[in-house]
């Protein structure tokens, strides 16, 4: 397994913009995280702001002088929106379409005609899972919601044995893999591969959901054993349309991205020659912005023409899509701000400096800051992009499947246990008709079990890789 870094970072690493010493950077760095947390959830202030009053007030703490710390948060803050806004974007628009076309309930329609009984929770897995890869996960909740609350219903289901599957499909993908904005956020800030860190997450994945989606669901179920809700369904979208996709087009466009990004990191290991035109090749249409974009470009012929969109329609899509990421990106891009004061104000070298009197594996270490960061804040993404600059400078003498990993054990960290100050809570408890309580016992513990097993796992594999 690999340990924390005891090396320097590398000789032309720029001078920190302040001469404090351990003692006062240590103090700097829960100065300025008490003060996220607490504007976050005393005050209720948006987390862009939060983010960015933090900053400064972490490079004041520091006795950095303030253009200095200004300079540095600005700095950041482009180089984050620069790395992942696009891809964001990308995703968002990609994930507006399949809602608004019908795609995602014709891949909802289809599986669940196949499925029945005991199949049911693994259905809704993997119907969670596809729809969620292009989702942001609020969005994936709203869409599942209508279906979650329609299976159970009609098949006289628990509400837990349908509903936990779904949500857990949703919150990994969410958590671990890419182009969603946690793991892209650590991806960019770590230098890591996208092609290796998708693999993995996949790896990771994939037995994470099992054991907290279908399996935790059973417990679930006795522990808090309701009905779904008696309400009015949401309308579905494509009940409003004459015709939508059909299902192989449809899973194909979804698909179609993180394809050409495993077949970019296949590539990579196969053929090691850069000047290689196969790799080349590869290498271009494997990146994050050309396999998003590939993605879209497709989507509005293979789920914007079937569904009758005219060309006005679609540029709605793509402006509707865009509209609600604002927040995101602004909170993404602050996050990368406060991640570049951090390692300005020479907080990471001074991790470095410490770490060569500890054993803590660099992995657990990085989902430990996650997981605090995440009870503190209520907020995945913001656990992840903090958490991030944080560990940063251990990347810097890792391979590239452990620096992949360590993206892996920030985003597992960032999905521990969501309570009262975390909006998906909210979320949840008023859609399923929960008390806090039953809240608590079935979408908090779910999300512990996804940031134990899943951190347990990336700890397993840096044994083997």
């Amino acid at each position: 397994m690999t340990r924390l870094s005891v090396e320097m970072l590398a000789a032309d690493t720029p001078p920190p913009i302040t001469s404090a010493g351990h003692a006062q950077l240590g103090i700097a760095v829960l100065v300025g995280i008490a003060v996220i947390v607490l504007l976050i959830t005393k005050f209720k202030l948006h987390a862009f702001l939060a983010l960015t009053v933090g900053s400064l007030v972490l490079g004041a703490v520091a006795g950095a002088p303030l253009d200095k710390a200004i300079t540095s948060f600005t700095t950041g803050l482009g180089a984050t929106v620069a790395g992942v806004g696009v891809l964001i974007a990308l995703g968002a628009i990609l994930g507006k379409l399949l809602a608004d076309s019908g795609g995602a309930d014709q891949i909802v329609d289809t599986i669940l005609a196949r499925a029945g009984g005991r199949a049911m929770p693994w259905a809704m897995v993997l119907i969670a899972s596809v729809i969620g890869l292009p989702l942001f996960f609020e969005v994936g909740i709203v869409l599942l919601i209508p279906v979650v609350l329609m299976v159970a219903r009609r098949g006289n289901y628990s509400l837990m044995r349908i509903g936990i599957p779904a949500l857990a499909g949703l919150s990994v993908m969410h958590g671990l893999i890419p182009p969603h904005p946690g793991p892209l956020v650590a991806i960019d800030a770590l230098h890591a591969n996208v092609g290796v860190t998708l693999a993995f997450g996949i790896l990771v994945a994939v037995p994470t959901v099992i054991i907290a989606g279908p399996l935790f669901s059973k417990v679930a179920a006795r522990w808090v054993d309701v009905p779904a809700p008696d309400r009015m369904l949401p309308q579905r979208t494509s009940e409003e349309l004459e015709r939508r996709p059909g299902f192989g087009a449809t899973l194909a466009t979804v698909l179609l991205p993180v394809v050409l990004m495993l077949a970019k990191a296949l590539v990579d290991i196969v053929v090691d020659d850069t000047t290689d035109r196969t790799q080349r090749v590869f290498d271009v249409v494997g990146s994050p912005l050309i396999a998003l974009l590939a993605a879209v470009l497709v989507g509005f012929f293979t789920l914007g023409r079937p569904a009758g969109f005219t060309r006005d329609r679609l540029r709605q899509t793509v402006e509707s899509g865009l509209m609600p990421i604002a927040g995101i990106l602004l909170i993404v891009g602050a996050g990368g701000g406060f991640k570049q004061t951090l390692i300005d104000s020479g907080v990471g070298q001074m991790i470095l400096d410490v770490s060569k009197y500890w054993s803590i594996p660099a992995l657990l270490l990085a989902w430990l800051i996650a997981v605090a960061i995440r009870l503190a804040t209520g907020s995945a993404t913001v656990a992840t992009v903090s958490a991030a600059g944080l560990v940063a400078p251990l990347a810097a003498d890792m391979s590239t499947t452990h620096t992949a990993l360590l993206v892996l054990a920030i985003g597992a960290g960032s999905l521990f246990f969501s309570q009262v100050n975390d909006a998906g809570f909210w979320l949840v408890k008023e859609y399923f008709g929960l008390s806090v309580g039953q809240t608590v016992k079935t979408w908090s513990v779910m999300e512990t079990i996804i940031s134990v097993v899943g951190g347990g796992l990336v700890l397993l594999l840096s044994l083997v890789v």
